[in-house]
C-alpha cells in the first residue's frame, strides 16, 4: 500500500490537535482592521473547531 499524500491546500489551512480534533483559523483578520472592534479582532485571532458537516472530508485530506 503506497503512502497517502496530504492535500497541500488543506494542510496549510487546518491542523489536528493532540486528541485528533481538526481546527481552523478565522477569515477576515488580515486587512481592513481599523473598522473592526478590538474584541472582534481578538476573537478572529483564535482557532476554532471545524463544522461537523466538514469533518470527514477534511480528515481525509489531512491523514497525518
Amino acid at each position: 500500500m503506497p503512502k497517502l499524500k496530504s492535500h497541500r491546500g488543506a494542510a496549510k489551512r487546518f491542523h489536528k490537535t493532540g486528541t485528533g480534533k481538526i481546527v481552523r483559523g478565522h477569515s477576515g483578520a488580515r486587512h481592513i482592521l481599523t473598522s473592526k472592534s478590538r474584541k472582534r479582532k481578538r476573537t478572529l485571532d483564535q482557532e476554532t473547531l471545524i463544522s461537523p458537516a466538514d469533518q470527514r472530508r477534511i480528515a481525509r485530506m489531512i491523514p497525518y
